[in-house]
Order: C-alpha cells, then structure tokens, then sequence
C-alpha cells in the first residue's frame, strides 16, 4: 500500500475517534463531578474483577494519551481513587508514557519527514541541540506538569530524538507529576461534602502540584550544576570579580563596564592592546582605503574639471601614516589608560586551570595564578591560512601581517596576488590596485562578496574591475612554486585549463577563524565547533565562563564584540540576579571599497533562503541630487518591508558613505519606526542622507490610496466648476 494512502487512513482513522468522541459526547463523562458520582462503581468493579478492571483502564488511559483526547487529568486522579497511591502511581505512570510513545509515533510517521524537509533551514539549530540535550530538553518539559504533554508528544515525534530515549526520559520525568496527581485522587475518593476540600492533606496535594513545578526545574539545575562542577575544588575566597581574556574590542568593553561597576577585575593579553581592530583590522585597513581614495581621485581629477595625473606618491611615506594613526589610537587602548580606569592589566598567557583559575605566563618567565569568580574569553581571530603545496616557499602575507611586511617596502608591490573574495580581501585588493599594485584576485565561488544579494556583487566587481583589478571566478589553487626569483602561483578554472600568475606578493585573506586553543577550554570540555559553543546568555557549559566577540560568533565584526561584552558583563557579574539574552535582531555592517556596501537586517538571498515573505523598494543613487553634484551616482538603497506595510526587514545601501547613511535605518528597525517615520522626518537638502528620505517615498507611492486618491480628483474637479 502506498505511504501516502496509509498516512490519509491513519489521519482518517484518529479524525473518527474524535469527532466520535465529541458527537457522542463522550466528553461529559470525564469531569470531577462524575468521577465522584461513579467511584463507588469503580471501586467495587476493582474489588470484584482487580485484573480486568486494570487492563481496562490501563488500554483506556493508554488510547487517551496517544490520540491526545481530553481527560487524561481525571483518569490519574481516578487512578489514585480506585487502585490508591502505588498502584495508581504505577499503573498510571506506564500507561500514560506508553500513550505517549504511541503519540510519539504517529507524529513522527505522518509529519517529521515532512517537517524537516519543509523547514530544513529553520531546524538546523534544533535538531543540533536536541542531539547533544534532548534528553535534558524533554526531562526539563516533563518537570511541568502544567505544560500540555500532548504538545510535547507531538513537537518530539517531529524532532530527531531516538525512541527510546523519548519513551524513558518520559517514564522518569512524568513520574513525579503523576505521583501528585494521583495522591490528590486518594483524597478526592475521601470527599462526602464541599467542606472537605479543605482538608490539609488534600491542599497540602494542590498545594505540591503548584510547587512542583518550580521545586523541580530548581533541583533539575542545582543537580546538573552541581555535577558539572564536582571535578573541580570552589576556593572559599576570591581573588578576583573577574577575568578577562584578550584585550581586543570585546575584552576592552568588558573590563572597562566591569571596572565602571566597581568589580576587581583583570584584563590579560599576550600580544597587543586593542587586538586585530587596532593593530590589523578597521584601523590601518581604513588609514590606507583612505589614501587610496585620494589617489583615484587625483587620477581622475578631470572628472571634476582639473588636470587629471598620476599621483606621486610614495608608499613608504603612504605605509608609515597608516602606523602613526594606529599610534595616535593606541593610547585609547593602552595598559596606562585602563589601569587608570582601575582595570589590573597583566600582560602574558592565560590558561584556564579550573572553571575558577587562571594562571598567566609573563614574557619574563614567571607565572601567576589568579582565582575569579567570572570568566570571559575575548581571544578574537586569525587568519586562515590555505592548505596550498609550496605556500611556505614562496611566502605570503595576511590581514595581520601585511602591515608590518609592507612597511618596510620601498614601492608598492607591482604584482599582487590576493586569495579570497570577501570584504577583507576586496578592500585590500581595491586599495592597493588604486595605489599601483596590478593585482589579481582569486576567488573559488562564482562572485565576490557572496553573502551580500548578486546585483549588490556585481556591482562591486564592476568598481573592482573599474580599479584595474583582474577578478578570477571559479578557479582552485593548484600550487606555488619558485622559479629562481621569481614566484608562481598555479590555478585552475572549471575545464581544469591551469595558469601560471607570476607575482612579487601574495595576500591569503580568505576568512579569520577563532582562536580556539591554548587557553585551557579542552582541558576542561568547554565545547568548540567554529567558534566557543554559548547559550543565549553567551555563558559555556560553565555558567561563569563567558566566551565574546570574534571566539564566539555569530558575527566577526568590532561594533558586535562590543554589543557582545555588556551582555557577558551583566550576566558575568549580576547573572545570579538577572540574566539578558544577547540581542542580534538589528546587527549592521560595512564593506569600505568603493563604492561602499552596507547592510542590516534581512537581504534578499536570506529572506528567500528563509522562506520569509518581503516587499522590495529601491531608489537609484543616480537620482539623487547631491550624488550628481559629488560625482558619485554608483549604487541605490534597497528595502525589504513587510508586504503591504511599512515595518523594515532589512536594508542594503550601495554607494558613497554608505556605513554612515545605514544608521538611519538601524536606528529606525531598533525602535520600531516604519518608513512612513522616515518619509516625514525632514532631511537637509542637497546631502546624500536625502535617498533615505527618498526610498521610503517610493515605498508610499507604491501604496497610494489609489481609490481615495480617484475620489480626491473628482472632489477638486468638481470645485473648479
């Protein structure tokens, strides 16, 4: 028989029993005032046929909680008032799991395959963590008796937990619940009048009901904690408030709050204050972007009305402003400033000894052992380095170390090689083709910039191409190899034709991945799959460890480190008393070629990905007065609405400040403001911040009220006579 056809008669057949049960109404039977009126009956049948009177409660109870009729409530208690507290406990514990497991199964037949392909994306998440907890998941569900089981039978049949494992985290978790209930069935049986519901051994039953719940979920946390930690010796004092490793933007924020607070704590970093943003990252990237800029502009200054020329510049002076900005910021970020702050700044390696202690190896040699009551890791990211034959031979550079390579070159490298087609190696690619570099950039995927909507990658390639920039879809890295001098670098398009690029640099800037080990997160089975595993609070499997910024994810960006380390903080510091989920609903990012590339919230390709409907509204940069007058009419402002409304999912604007224009539309998705908010805030005019102005325009006049609006025009017609 066809699977198709066995589901509609299982459906059919569960579809009869309940219009059945309600048309015969079935239903009444199963209220208190009846159990009290029958129990005489029932207990008599119990006395005088005990086995056929348990079978058929037992078949009755079990039909009950797999078809997920009303009435399982007063078949425990019955349970309780006919077979008292063990045998009701006994036979209404297997019964009522069994019926679940049953529950379990035809939830599972007839929807998960379903389900989990219909929203494979979504159940990602979920089906990962039921795979690690879902034992602690559903025994957790189970402790609350007030939470409908036959939800949970049938959201589990559509998850990935094994069978058995459902049916005896069931059989263990419900027993507590049923034991309750049951006993207050031994004291409902005892009732003759209303006045005996005051009796202290049935409210001491309610009473326990009421309780349980939370008495449950209390001892279920203190027990698992208690487990987790029963390795290690808690020292009975505390050296510490605080512990915070790495001294980038997340560890900076961290213990600036934590000091601000009036919490002792210490900052460790093993290499340099402000970590990748300062020293490789936002900082130097930006100096040179903006020098680039500067030197396409005096290349194409006749598109102003001057004399276009070549910029003379010298890239050793262009190298060395880039580190005086990064001097001119460190001070921001030193050991002086945060010491003042009254942050303790040691400067070494941390490792993690025990969920309490922290030992720190000095670049002197000695080493010092701090106990804290918190933890935060805040040890960023590095570069990924390929796996490539003969990469080691002919050198390469990073986003880390290109600054400190490349300062010490006369002139800029006259063949460049750059890997990778993200945001970090499109603005080095971009910066350094403008100042003179001829520059190839190899990319696996078949667009630059992918997580970005294809027409906002094309348009970037265009600008990349535009700046000279040979950009190579679709090939794989052979090899590289030394030819006397000279370096090679072998790659390979999809009809597997190789070429041979020879180059004076190469720049690998295909991701950063977390910095995961080194720090003691092994030792003590603190979990790692691309980034240190948190919960929504961003605590580890030890409560008082903390993981922010890059190590964590979700996101790689500074401003997200930051958001990150007030969330661990708090929680961190006071999460005892009050604990905050960390919020990305509005994460905001730029990528700084030219023109610029800003988002936030939902794109297009994730909307779709996603299955989220969405209304598009674009406005042209080139119709935008002061783009003219600026000469910079490259890009438009894109918006995902909700359809037929104003609410902003997600914004993409492509164009010349664009990481300043977003802030806007940030400000307005944080707060709930719709573009009708927008369209009536006044902008000044003539600026680029007007196409915000404008897309929301458009937006309202794709949602004139076009009845109205006929109806106006008849109004003003017939005024004129």
């Amino acid at each position: 028989m066809n699977k198709n056809i066995k589901k509609g008669l299982i459906i059919s057949f569960a579809a009869l029993i309940f219009i059945c049960f309600f048309a015969f109404n079935l239903d009444s039977y199963f209220h208190l005032h009846v159990l009290k009126e029958q129990l005489h009956s029932l207990q008599q049948a119990y006395q005088e046929n005990p086995v056929q009177t348990i079978a058929l409660f037992f078949i009755l109870y079990v039909l009950f909680a797999a078809f997920s009729l009303p009435g399982a409530v007063i078949l425990t208690l019955a349970a309780g008032a006919v077979f008292g507290v063990i045998g009701g406990t006994i036979i209404a514990s297997f019964a009522s799991s069994l019926g679940a497991l049953c529950a379990f199964f035809i939830s599972r037949y007839l929807f998960h395959d379903w389900v989990q392909t219909r929203f494979q994306q979504q159940l990602q998440a979920i089906n990962a963590g039921i795979q690690k907890d879902g034992a602690f998941y559903l025994f957790g569900l189970r402790l609350i008796p007030l939470f409908p089981f036959f939800i949970v039978n049938v959201l589990m049949g559509l998850t990935t937990i094994r069978p058995w494992t459902y049916y005896w985290v069931s059989q263990v978790g419900m027993l507590a619940a049923t034991l309750v209930y049951v006993n207050a069935g031994t004291q409902l049986a005892q009732l003759n009048t209303l006045s005996d519901i005051l009796s202290p051994s049935l409210l001491f039953s309610f009473i326990l009901l009421g309780l349980f719940p939370l008495i449950a979920s209390k001892g279920l946390h203190m027990f698992s904690k208690r487990r987790l930690y029963s390795k290690w010796k808690k020292p009975k004092t505390f050296d510490r408030n605080l512990i915070v490793i790495g001294a980038g933007a997340a560890g900076l924020v961290s213990s600036y709050i934590a000091a601000t607070v009036k919490a002792k704590v210490t900052l460790v970093e093993a290499h340099k204050m402000g970590g990748d943003c300062l020293n490789y990252g936002c900082v130097p990237s930006k100096s040179l972007i903006k020098s680039a800029r500067l030197a396409r502009q005096i290349r194409h200054a006749d598109h102003y009305g001057l004399e276009a020329s070549q910029p003379r510049l010298s890239f050793k002076k262009v190298m060395a402003r880039v580190h005086a900005i990064i001097a001119a910021i460190a001070p921001h970020d030193s050991v002086e400033r945060y010491s003042e702050l009254g942050v303790d700044v040691q400067q070494g390696y941390a490792r993690i000894i025990d969920p309490w202690t922290v030992e720190i190896s000095h670049k002197e040699g000695h080493k010092t052992k701090l106990s804290t009551q918190n933890i935060i890791v805040a040890a960023g990211a590095s570069p990924i380095i390929p796996n490539i034959e003969g990469l080691d031979d002919v050198g390469y550079v990073t986003s880390d170390t290109l600054w400190d390579t490349f300062a010490k070159l006369d002139d800029v490298p006259q063949h460049l090689v750059v890997l990778g087609g993200g945001p970090i190696g499109c603005e080095l690619a971009q910066s350094l083709a403008c100042l003179g570099s001829q520059v190839v950039q190899i990319v696996r995927g078949n667009r630059i910039m992918a997580r970005e909507d294809s027409d906002v990658s094309e348009l970037a390639m265009t600008a990349m191409q535009k700046d000279g920039i040979e950009v190579l879809l679709q090939h794989d890295v052979i090899r590289c190899e030394r030819d006397g001098d000279q370096k090679f670098i072998i790659i390979q398009d999809q009809e597997k034709n190789e070429r041979r690029i020879q180059f004076d640099q190469l720049l690998c800037a295909i991701g950063r991945a977390p910095r995961l080990s080194g720090y003691g997160l092994e030792d003590l089975g603190i979990e790692t799959n691309r980034t240190v595993v948190t919960n929504d609070y961003l605590q580890t499997i030890y409560p008082n460890i903390l993981a922010a910024g890059d190590v964590s994810g979700p996101y790689q960006f500074t401003h997200v480190a930051a958001h990150q380390a007030w969330y661990a903080t708090v929680n961190a510091l006071f999460g005892h008393l009050k604990k905050f989920k960390v919020d990305y609903s509005v994460v905001p990012w730029t990528t700084f070629i030219d023109p610029e590339v800003a988002r936030v919230g939902l794109n297009e390709q994730e909307a779709k990905e996603k299955g989220i409907a969405y209304e598009l509204t674009t406005y042209p940069m080139d119709d935008l007065d002061r783009a003219i007058a600026d000469g910079t009419t490259q890009g438009f402002v894109k918006i995902l609405t909700v359809p037929n409304k104003d609410k902003i999912l997600g914004v993409c604007i492509v164009g010349e400040h664009a990481g300043d224009l977003i802030a806007e539309f940030v400000l307005a998705m944080q707060h709930g403001l719709g573009l009708n908010k927008i369209m009536a805030t006044i902008h000044t005019y003539p600026t680029l911040a007007e196409a915000n102005k404008y897309v929301a325009g458009a937006w309202k006049k794709n949602h004139a009220p076009k009845k109205l609006i006929s109806w106006v025009e008849k109004y003003l017609a017939w005024k004129r006579g």
